[in-house]
């Protein structure tokens, strides 16, 4: 987790952007896309959050929240055609794994968006779809479940 010196103690930085890398959350999250994440937030049913994978710590993954289970949460991706990287492959994730719940993310402008459409429409059309908040959204967790 980030921390940085303050007065000589260690105190935790309450927000961070990280990058996503992979399809596992299609489509709340591509490839690309900038999270804003907070540390220390309250996990709930249908959270995104920011896990240590279970068998290789060192790793970050992005997932949702399905539910609390006796030996911690149950985690899922969005994507049904990301295989593997969540519960169904490594079970319940202790609370110590879970560091911190997504926020907002932000979708940076393509190079095609970029070159091609620089009209004041588009890149209004732009500013309004690339900062979005990143809700529990609990009908999502109960498909989710489902599968």
């Amino acid at each position: 987790m980030p921390e940085t010196a303050a007065e000589g103690r260690e105190a935790r930085v309450p927000f961070q952007l990280i990058e996503v890398d992979g399809p596992s959350m299609v489509p709340t999250l591509n490839p690309g896309d900038w999270m804003l994440v907070q540390y220390g937030a309250r996990v709930r049913p249908g959270a995104v959050v920011i896990l240590r994978h279970p068998f290789q710590q060192d790793l970050l993954v992005v997932k949702r929240v399905v539910e609390r289970r006796d030996d911690g949460w149950w985690v899922l991706g969005d994507n049904p055609y990301s295989p593997g990287g969540d519960s169904t492959v490594y079970g319940a994730v202790p609370d110590e794994l879970v560091l911190a719940t997504v926020r907002a993310r932000f979708r940076p402008r393509s190079r095609d968006e970029g070159e091609g459409q620089r009209s004041v429409p588009a890149l209004i059309s732009w500013a309004f779809s690339a900062l979005r908040p990143v809700l529990s959204d609990r009908s999502a967790s109960k498909r989710l479940r489902a599968r």
